[in-house]
């Protein structure tokens, strides 16, 4: 039996005292009438205790207020309708004096009571995640925690309710820097929004979230890991052409300077343990103590790491044609996927549940089924899939944005991007 049946039964047990007191004291009829009662009540507090659901949908069905809706684009014209008049509507919150600052607190979640929960509330109810009429008292309710929910997923946050430092975070930005954001993301979203196509990809840097579109809903959204602030993803304007199943890795010059070199130096079996084999510029193999690794000598060798579970790009790898040299693929580190702050890679993009997306894209090429798929990522052996209809792909950097379900999202400027306006390029070479 587990604590929570003990639980249950410890409160049904003092109930059913309270119901053979009011048979002494009122009779069978009202000690029929309190146990029917009674029970109902039971019911319904073991199931709320149990399921742990004070979200949205208690929160939504009396206070109106909604989560994003998943099958929205980012880009479209109604995105930016809508953005347009997200900016009127900061802009008023802005004039009244923006939000309040919420302190710093390590209790900050359901069944909390102290004094930072009422600046909260006013600073949820102020961007419209709270309805006004939930109050301001110092209590961490059910209306707060779904607020709060709200707020995470307007914000590419984990949803979990509870205000840690990352929501706390993105909560104390300011009502005037969340207005620039939209007023610079709208011109970006007006030069974004024409015919992009009736199938495409679109991968939102800031968001590390990639979306494929058709007929202007979004079929599936897939968690990336994008470019560090050092090593920015670029944008990208292209189509996708093939998909590499079981790939061989070669690592660019760029990553065996700042990243192969020093890793070298410090575990001198890296290579050989990651299977990653060194050639020259005749094909022939080299071992890695045939090369002076405090130097630059291994910049001019090719470094290429064997198809497996253990290679940097997974199962597979999207090509599309890039004068940045970047493209999308798996990844053994699936664990990154789960972070709030995906900017880990090199200016490729790492795609989670990659094989839907490659089901997706395939899904108008005869001979790649969903099994045949499947089948030969279980084999391990190299193929490539040539797309008989090349899909149109867009890496964009949107911080801001609005859609028609009424919801405001934003995401953090990661590469320092808004404050230069929308023409700023990040072309460098990418690894």
């Amino acid at each position: 039996m587990t604590t929570s049946d003990h639980r249950h039964i410890s409160r049904r047990t003092v109930l059913r005292g309270l119901t053979q007191a009011a048979a002494v004291t009122g009779g069978l009829a009202a000690t029929q009438a309190f146990a029917q009662s009674r029970d109902q009540m039971l019911d319904a507090l073991i199931d709320e205790t149990v399921s742990g659901d004070y979200g949205q949908g208690f929160d939504s069905a009396s206070r109106n207020i909604q989560m994003p809706k998943a099958s929205l684009p980012t880009l479209s014209p109604a995105t930016v309708e809508h953005t347009a008049q997200a900016i009127e509507q900061f802009n008023g919150i802005v004039t009244k004096g923006g939000w309040p600052e919420v302190a710093r607190s390590d209790r900050l979640r359901l069944g909390a009571r102290q004094p930072a929960v009422i600046a909260l509330r006013q600073r949820l109810i102020t961007s419209g995640d709270l309805d006004a009429n939930a109050g301001v008292s110092d209590v961490y309710d059910s209306y707060v925690e779904a607020a709060v929910r709200r707020f995470q997923a307007r914000h590419g946050l984990s949803v979990d309710g509870i205000v840690r430092d990352q929501t706390l975070k993105a909560m104390n930005v300011p009502a005037q820097v969340r207005l620039a954001q939209l007023q610079t993301n709208l011109v970006r979203l007006r030069s974004m929004s024409g015919n992009l196509g009736a199938r495409y990809v679109l991968c939102n840097i800031p968001a590390a979230r990639i979306e494929a579109i058709e007929g202007n809903v979004a079929v599936s959204r897939h968690t990336a890991v994008a470019g560090k602030p050092d090593r920015p993803s670029p944008d990208i304007n292209s189509k996708i052409i093939e998909i590499n199943f079981n790939p061989y890795w070669t690592v660019p010059v760029s990553i065996v300077r700042r990243d192969l070199i020093p890793k070298m130096q410090a575990e001198p079996d890296y290579l050989t343990n990651n299977r990653i084999r060194i050639f020259d510029m005749r094909g022939e193999e080299l071992t890695p103590s045939r090369i002076n690794w405090y130097s630059q000598e291994a910049v001019n060798y090719r470094f290429k790491q064997d198809p497996g579970d253990f290679n940097s790009l997974g199962s597979i790898r999207i090509n599309f044609p890039s004068k940045d040299g970047v493209y999308m693929h798996d990844t053994p580190l699936k664990n990154l996927f789960g972070e709030d702050q995906r900017f880990h890679s090199s200016g490729c993009v790492r795609v989670q549940n990659v094989r839907e997306l490659v089901n997706w894209l395939l899904n108008e090429t005869p001979g790649w089924s969903r099994q045949e798929i499947d089948a030969v990522i279980k084999s391990g052996e190299r193929k490539d899939a040539r797309l008989s209809k090349p899909v149109p792909l867009y890496w964009v950097y949107v911080t801001a944005w609005a859609t028609p379900d009424g919801v405001i999202q934003f995401r953090e400027d990661i590469y320092n991007r808004d404050a230069a306006g929308p023409s700023v390029s990040t072309s460098t070479r990418r690894g």
